[in-house]
């Protein structure tokens, strides 16, 4: 005969069991963007651009909820593991929302039913722009370093008294040059 704490260990099991398997089928996982919706907004959005067209107004502004959803998809994409450490994710977030904006015209929904599929390969693009800009503009400031000499860069006067931690060492110099030189190489 089992003891009664090997029966609840097993009644436990049993249940934890039952209720995983009935999670799994009930779960309706709901994403950020739904795309359906998003498709729906941009099919509206593009018949009021051609509207104010033959009409000669001026063009409608994009919705909120279009430039949310635009946001959404640039967020969570900068979220991924190849875009996360940058300093400047703002920065790439930015560019993609704005290329989006750029190319809202361009997505055809009677070629494609999947706008979260093309604004997403857009802002990935953006993306991409941006890090090679600002990779060149590190190579820039590294060359700028490298002709002024780093001595000059580097330079700081001899502090006295509560100051005297703030000098900076050889040692100091040669690992912020190393650093630069490392990033230019890559």
């Amino acid at each position: 005969m089992s003891s009664p704490i090997d029966r609840l260990s097993e009644i436990t099991y049993t249940a934890h069991r039952h209720k995983s398997k009935t999670m799994v089928r009930t779960k309706n996982k709901e994403y950020y963007v739904n795309n359906k919706e998003f498709l729906a907004a941009i099919v509206e959005y593009r018949q009021a651009v051609h509207r104010a067209k033959e009409t000669g107004e001026d063009r409608p502004r994009v919705t909120n909820y279009i430039g949310s959803c635009f946001l959404k998809i640039a967020t969570h994409l900068s979220y991924k593991p190849n875009f996360v450490n940058y300093m400047f994710r703002e920065d790439m977030i930015c560019d993609g929302i704005e290329n989006c904006l750029q190319y809202i015209d361009n997505f055809d929904p009677e070629k494609s039913s999947n706008p979260f599929a093309y604004f997403t390969q857009i802002i990935y693009y953006a993306f991409l722009r941006r890090i090679q800009k600002e990779k060149k503009q590190l190579e820039i400031k590294g060359k700028i370093l490298e002709k002024s000499g780093y001595q000059e860069v580097m330079y700081t006067e001899k502090y006295e008294g509560d100051m005297a931690g703030m000098n900076a060492s050889y040692s100091d110099m040669g690992s912020i040059k190393e650093n630069i030189e490392t990033r230019m190489n890559r």
